[in-house]
């Protein structure tokens, strides 16, 4: 047990990240929740892999069929999402299960591909009225050294191989996801929130924790789940960090390879 996970109880929004496909990261993450729920923690859970528009398949499966995890996913997440989602479900069912074994509210949080999507070709009012980029916050300036920094991890995460053009746009989406995200946990934070999502999510210098606002700041405890030897320069973004061996992957950056330099 981490000393850490003392924060986990009562009103506190709990942001736990992760690398989506590290089996190690996902099996200690849950651990954490079983421990916080066995002393009697009961917050909302509200995950990145569900998408927003789905929240009423959750509740109606919910009603239909109590306790069965795998028709709670496969309605929320129809076929026509999956494509491209990079969701690897054996690992997030246990964490569905523990929401559904202990009834708690469980809800999506994030923005689908096809939305973003849009918002990097039309900006926000391709998916939001004048109201709601209002609400999120979408309407304010971005601060010139959070921009580069989104810029930079968005120039990273494609391999360094998008030209610089793209750079704002494509953060205009990821502005977009953690803006949402935050104001889901704002509506549904009244027992506590956990939100399970990618590290870049819970990072306190770009992601969600900065669209909270100042007033919910000291309810908000971060966890990065971070691999040893790849991920120590992030770790001070984070308010503690869980830090695993690295998971055997193909390398992620071969399909921006030239087709003649790939082995």
């Amino acid at each position: 047990m981490n000393d850490w996970e003392a924060r986990l109880h009562g009103n506190a929004v709990v942001m736990l990240g992760e690398l989506h496909d590290n089996a190690e990261q996902h099996r200690l993450r849950l651990a954490t929740l079983q421990r916080a729920f066995a002393a009697g923690w009961r917050p909302a859970i509200a995950m990145e892999q569900f998408d927003l528009e789905h929240q009423a398949d959750i509740e109606r499966t919910r009603r239909e069929k109590p306790g069965d995890v795998r028709h709670l996913i496969d309605v929320a997440t129809p076929p026509s999402t999956r494509p491209g989602s990079g969701w690897n479900w054996d690992f997030y069912r246990p964490v569905v299960a523990l929401a559904l074994q202990y009834d708690l509210l469980l809800i999506a949080a994030n923005l689908s591909n096809a939305d973003t999507t849009k918002i990097v070709r039309g900006g926000y009012a391709a998916v939001f009225d004048e109201a709601s980029i209002a609400r999120l916050g979408l309407d304010r300036p971005i601060a010139p050294n959070w921009q580069a920094a989104q810029e930079r991890e968005i120039d990273a995460g494609h391999c360094n191989m998008l030209p610089p053009a793209s750079w704002p746009r494509m953060a205009r989406a990821q502005f977009a996801r953690d803006a949402v995200m935050a104001e889901v946990l704002r509506e549904n934070a009244a027992n506590g929130v956990v939100l399970l999502a990618g590290n870049g999510h819970v990072r306190r210098d770009i992601g969600v924790p900065r669209w909270m606002g100042a007033a919910w700041q000291p309810r908000i405890f971060t966890v990065g789940f971070l691999e040893q030897g790849h991920d120590s320069a992030t770790a001070p973004l984070f308010d503690a960090v869980v830090v695993t061996a690295p998971a055997e992957r193909p390398d992620p950056c071969a399909a921006f390879k030239p087709r003649d330099a790939r082995p």
